[in-house]
């Protein structure tokens, strides 16, 4: 099958200088909430197995690998999210999964930098509130309360 015959992909309107208006581009905002949701959960299954690997190499090596264990244990979620939202796709495996990925306010890629203060908010919000969508639920764009404060905004790229 030649790349003529497959179906061309609308570009979307990612180099936007604001904001997106929902209004305007209602399709970059339909079921993100519920995608992130999911997403999240996958990625929470990807993690936990990452950990509970980590930690089998521990009872393998009889112990001698648990302070190294102990101490990598609360890096790789931190990692893991701000490397893949820093990397070329902007999105974790479950937001890639879901159709969604992250963006800045101008519409160009997170870099690393961003992605890493992205990531620490959201554990931050997580830890200290455990309201994560509930600012979300208050605004057309639903953003979150660490979209908020880094600057980012989570689209829908599914079925566009």
């Amino acid at each position: 099958m030649s790349q003529r015959s497959l179906p061309e992909k609308p570009e979307l309107p990612f180099a936007w200088t604001r904001e997106p208006d929902p209004m305007t581009h209602p399709e970059l905002f339909e079921g993100v909430m519920f995608r992130r949701v999911i997403a999240y959960l996958i990625d929470v299954t990807i993690l936990s197995g990452a950990v509970l690997f980590l930690w089998f190499l521990v009872v393998v090596t009889l112990g001698l690998l648990g302070p190294i264990a102990a101490l990598v244990t609360p890096v790789i979620p931190i990692a893991y999210h701000s490397l893949l939202i820093g990397g070329p796709n902007s999105a974790t495996i479950g937001m890639r999964m879901m159709g969604i990925e992250v963006r800045r306010l101008d519409g160009g890629r997170p870099d690393l930098g961003l992605a890493l203060m992205q990531t620490l908010l959201f554990y931050a919000t997580l830890a200290l509130t455990g309201l994560l969508l509930i600012v979300a639920l208050f605004n057309d764009r639903r953003r979150c309360l660490h979209d908020w404060l880094s600057g980012t905004l989570t689209v829908n790229t599914a079925g566009i």
